[in-house]
C-alpha cells in the first residue's frame, strides 16, 4: 500500500505539469503575464517587418515601371529627333538645290540679256550700214537726175545739144552705140556728184590675238575678282583707259564723278524728262544746255548727272556722257564677274573686257555714236 502510495504521488504531479504546459480547449486558464507581452512583441515586429518588406517590394516595382516607361518615352523621343533630323536634312538639300537653280538661273538671264544687247547692237551698227548705203544710192541717183535734167534744159530746137543728140555730131565724132547709152556730159556729172555724196566704206575683217601679259594679269584677277585698284590688272586699266577717259578739264569735277563711278552712286538723265530741279550750286560750275559742265565748251548738253545723293546736276555734252558711260559699263561688268554672275569661259570674258576696254579708248579719243 505504502508503494501504491509513493507510486500515485509520484505520477501526480507529472500530470499537473502536462496540464500547465498543455491546457485544455474549454480551460479558462490564462497564460502568464510575461509570457503574453514577449509573444505580442513578437509579432509586431514580425508583422512590421512584414509592411517593410511590402513597402520595398512595391517601391522597386514601382522604381521598376517607371524606369521602364521613361525607357519607352526616351526611345520615343530619339525616333522623333532621327525624324527630324532627316527632315531637316532634306529641307537643307532643298534649299541648297533651289539656291543652286536661282544662281543658274541668274547667270543664264543676265547671259542671254547680254547676248540680247550684243545681237542689238550688232543690228543696229548693220541697219545703220544699211542707211547709209541707201543714202548714198539716193544721191547717186538724186545727182543722176540733176544731170540729166540740166542737159535737157540746155538743149533747144533752135540750139540743139550736140553731146545729147550725137546724130546731130559729124561723123568722125559720132560713136556708134547698141542699145542705150549715156553721154560724157551725163556720166561725168553722175561720177562727180557720187564723189561728193557717197564714201565707200571698205570691208575689214576683224582678226585678233591674246596677249600674254594681259591675259595672264586677267587670269590672276578671276581668281580672286576684287575692285581694289592696287591689283595689277585694274591698276594698268586705271592707268590706261580709266583715268584718260575721266580726265576733264574741270579737275575737281572730273574727280567727284570719277569716285561716283567708282561707288556706283553716279546718274544719267535726260534733260528734257523732268522739269528742272532748283540748282544749289553757281551756274557756272553745273554748265547749262548750252554749256558742257566738264569741258567747259559751248555744247548743246542733251543730259545731265547727279553725283550721289546730292541733289546737284551738271550738264555734259554728249562726248563726255560717252566716255563716263564706257567706263560705267566697264565698271558694271566687272562687278558681274566679281559677283558670280558670270558664267563663261575665261577667254571669253576676256576679249568682253578687251571690248570695253576699246570702247574706252575711242570715246576717250573724241568718237562716240550719233544717237548719243
Amino acid at each position: 500500500s505504502q508503494a501504491s502510495f509513493e507510486e500515485n504521488s509520484q505520477k501526480q504531479p507529472a500530470v499537473g505539469h502536462w496540464k500547465t504546459l498543455m491546457p485544455s480547449k474549454g480551460s479558462k486558464e490564462e497564460p502568464e503575464p510575461g509570457c503574453q507581452d514577449a509573444g505580442g512583441v513578437d509579432e509586431a515586429q514580425a508583422t512590421e517587418q512584414l509592411n517593410v518588406s511590402r513597402l520595398r517590394s512595391s517601391s522597386v516595382e514601382i522604381r521598376e515601371k517607371g524606369s521602364e516607361f521613361l525607357k519607352e518615352e526616351l526611345h520615343k523621343a530619339q525616333k522623333e529627333l532621327k525624324l527630324k533630323d532627316k527632315e531637316c536634312e532634306r529641307l537643307s538639300k532643298v534649299r541648297e538645290q533651289l539656291e543652286q537653280e536661282l544662281e543658274e538661273l541668274t547667270a543664264s538671264l543676265f547671259e542671254e540679256a547680254h547676248k540680247m544687247v550684243r545681237e542689238a547692237n550688232t543690228k543696229q551698227a548693220a541697219s545703220e550700214k544699211q542707211l547709209r548705203e541707201a543714202r548714198g544710192k539716193i544721191d547717186m541717183l538724186q545727182a543722176e537726175v540733176t544731170a540729166l535734167k540740166t542737159l535737157v534744159i540746155t538743149s533747144t530746137p533752135s540750139s540743139p545739144n550736140r553731146e545729147l543728140h550725137p546724130q546731130l555730131q559729124s561723123p568722125s565724132k559720132a560713136v556708134f552705140r547698141k542699145g542705150h547709152g549715156r553721154n560724157k556730159s551725163t556720166s561725168s556729172a553722175m561720177v562727180s556728184a557720187a564723189s561728193h555724196n557717197v564714201t565707200p566704206e571698205p570691208v575689214s575683217h576683224e582678226c585678233r590675238e591674246v596677249d600674254s601679259i594681259l591675259f595672264a594679269e586677267f587670269q590672276a584677277w578671276k581668281e580672286s575678282p576684287t575692285l581694289d585698284k592696287s591689283c595689277s590688272f585694274l591698276d594698268r586699266i586705271y592707268q590706261e583707259d580709266v583715268g584718260p577717259c575721266l580726265d576733264f578739264t574741270k579737275q575737281e569735277l572730273s574727280e567727284l564723278v570719277r569716285v561716283a563711278v567708282e561707288q556706283n552712286t553716279l546718274t544719267i538723265e535726260p534733260v528734257a524728262s523732268q522739269s528742272l530741279p532748283m540748282v544749289k550750286v553757281a551756274a557756272e560750275e553745273c554748265g547749262g544746255p548750252k554749256k558742257c559742265a566738264l569741258s567747259g565748251l559751248p555744247r548743246t548738253c542733251k543730259h545731265r548727272i547727279m553725283l550721289g545723293d546730292s541733289g546737284n546736276y551738271y550738264y555734259i555734252s554728249p562726248s563726255c556722257r560717252a566716255r563716263i558711260t564706257a567706263v560705267c559699263n566697264f565698271f558694271t561688268y566687272i562687278r558681274y564677274i566679281q559677283q558670280g554672275l558670270v558664267r563663261q569661259d575665261v577667254e571669253l570674258m576676256y576679249w568682253e573686257v578687251m571690248r570695253l576696254r576699246r570702247e574706252m579708248a575711242l570715246a576717250k579719243l573724241g568718237f562716240y555714236p550719233s544717237d548719243m
